[in-house]
């Protein structure tokens, strides 16, 4: 019996060791492509994802206060960078299969699903290059703490989708954007083509992610004819805690639909 996309989704939720869950993650995508390019429909379904998903054993996770700061230039600080991009990563996977399922009972465009899994795709693409990146300096995933604050956007608009869009995508994914730039530096300073080499693929296709989710916020926000600027900033205000914090990445914010006073009059 085939499963359906609200299935694999929590499949992907429900398995814990980072690689296992990437490689799930992109057998589910393939499948959904293979069956859309096919004009065959893989069914939605209905399903139950867990408050908080499956997670390796390894790292520890601590308050966010308690992560050792990270000093960008030594060899053991860059690990420590790449470590968070890592765990950065994994979030997003997880993050982009809960939307999927969480949110079925929301009648979407089947392009909305058609996005997420191939968010959802490239997300587990990022975290193996992160964590090949990671062993090629004698490191891994896991052997650092981590911050434990990644998953609380995703727990506070459980029940709220259009919250969920705003505060996932559009301020956590953008903020990716504007801080990567600054990662690639640090790399190429270090003479290490293949870390960047991998931050520039995350850093194009994270273009990607905040766009969709820009997309699909003007799409309900227009559904509900509300102002989508004042509903942002109502959404952000609600669940985000804390100002946005500038610098902003002002040109590739506004590729992925993302105007400045979206975000400006939410910043310190």
């Amino acid at each position: 019996m085939t499963q359906t996309l609200a299935q694999m989704a929590v499949e992907v939720l429900t398995t814990a060791d980072g690689r296992e869950k990437t490689a799930l993650s992109r057998r589910h995508a393939a499948t959904w492509f293979a069956a859309r390019e096919a004009g065959e429909s893989i069914p939605l379904g209905q399903a139950d994802p867990p408050l908080r998903p499956a997670r390796p054993e390894k790292p520890e996770l601590l308050d966010p206060r308690d992560v050792p700061r990270r000093r960008p230039g030594s060899p053991q600080g860059r690990i420590a960078i790449l470590h968070a991009v890592a765990h950065i990563e994994l979030n997003a996977v997880d993050l982009h299969w809960d939307i999927i399922a969480r949110f079925t009972d929301t009648p979407m465009p089947i392009g909305f699903y058609d996005d997420w899994v191939k968010s959802a795709d490239e997300e587990s693409k990022h975290f193996n290059l992160v964590c090949d990146s990671l062993e090629a300096h004698g490191s891994h995933y896991g052997a650092l703490p981590a911050h434990a604050g990644m998953w609380r956007a995703a727990e506070d608009t459980a029940q709220d989708f259009m919250g969920r869009l705003a505060v996932v995508p559009m301020v956590l994914e953008a903020r990716g954007l504007d801080v990567t730039p600054g990662m690639i530096e640090i790399f190429e300073k270090a003479g290490d083509a293949k870390t960047v080499e991998a931050l520039k693929v995350i850093y194009a296709e994270e273009v990607g992610h905040v766009a969709y989710g820009s997309k699909w916020f003007h799409f309900l926000c227009g559904r509900h004819e509300k102002d989508p600027k004042q509903v942002f900033h109502e959404l952000v205000k609600r669940y985000f805690h804390g100002p946005l914090k500038p610098p902003f990445n002002e040109e590739k914010r506004a590729e992925a639909g993302l105007p400045p006073d979206f975000y400006w009059p939410l910043a310190t």
